[in-house]
């Protein structure tokens, strides 16, 4: 053993011993400082194999403990990121009262959605509103006609066949997506969202968000068209 290493350990020796002296002096730190006993070990001198029931119920409750803080951590995740999409929401709704031009609406559509959901495609489709007695003809519309009824957004995976009715080409790398309805007076149509990541959306995801920008831009719809922002972006 070096000289170094031996007078690291008579360093840690004299540290325990002092940490003993000052126990030793208040026996009733461990009462005054509960949080100490969840994280440090307190064995019972019990045959191997056995655990003591106090041993037991702090292992418990560490676990509990452990379970909680990730818990908590998650939910703050969670709300932070929906305090962002909640002040991009505003900020774009601000954006939207000032544009009168349909390439204007084209232009920060693209730039916010891809920007705001990290997208790697976007679809943004507009259909005339069905008339008694026709049929729709667009492999598009068919496949969405249902889910514009529902007037929810809906997230989730998509399989090869669905990514490509969707977004195209592009849809050969899109795993997961955010699609969500709009309603005007004359038209319906979708947004959809797509990201490579099959988890980047899940269908366990609160679509409050995106219910909120389905109607911020049917509303904007109903004054401002489309125009050459149709198509996928």
């Amino acid at each position: 053993m070096s000289e170094r290493a031996r007078e690291d350990r008579a360093d840690g020796a004299e540290d325990e011993r002092q940490v003993a002296i000052y126990l030793i002096a208040n026996p009733d730190f461990l009462v005054r400082h509960p949080e100490v006993l969840a994280v440090i070990d307190v064995p019972h001198r019990l045959p191997p194999g056995v655990c003591s029931l106090v041993e037991y119920q702090v292992q418990r409750l560490r676990r509990q403990l452990t379970a909680e803080r990730k818990r908590l951590a998650h939910l703050i995740a969670r709300a932070r990121e929906y305090e962002a999409f909640v002040n991009r929401l505003h900020a774009l709704t601000l954006k939207l009262l000032a544009i009168d031009q349909s390439e204007q609406l084209c232009h920060l559509l693209r730039e916010t959605l891809m920007r705001t959901f990290r997208a790697d495609a976007i679809l943004l489709k507009l259909f005339p509103c069905q008339r008694p007695n026709t049929t729709i003809s667009d492999p598009l519309a068919v496949s969405f006609r249902d889910f514009i009824d529902r007037r929810r957004a809906l997230c989730g995976p998509l399989n090869g066949k669905q990514a490509q009715t969707l977004f195209g080409e592009a849809g050969s790398v899109i795993q997961s997506a955010a699609i969500i309805p709009l309603q005007t007076d004359e038209h319906w149509g979708v947004i959809a969202i797509g990201n490579t990541d099959p988890e980047c959306f899940s269908p366990e995801m609160d679509t409050e968000i995106f219910d909120r920008l389905g109607e911020l831009l049917s509303q904007k719809l109903r004054s401002l068209p489309f125009g050459q922002c149709e198509g996928h972006v």
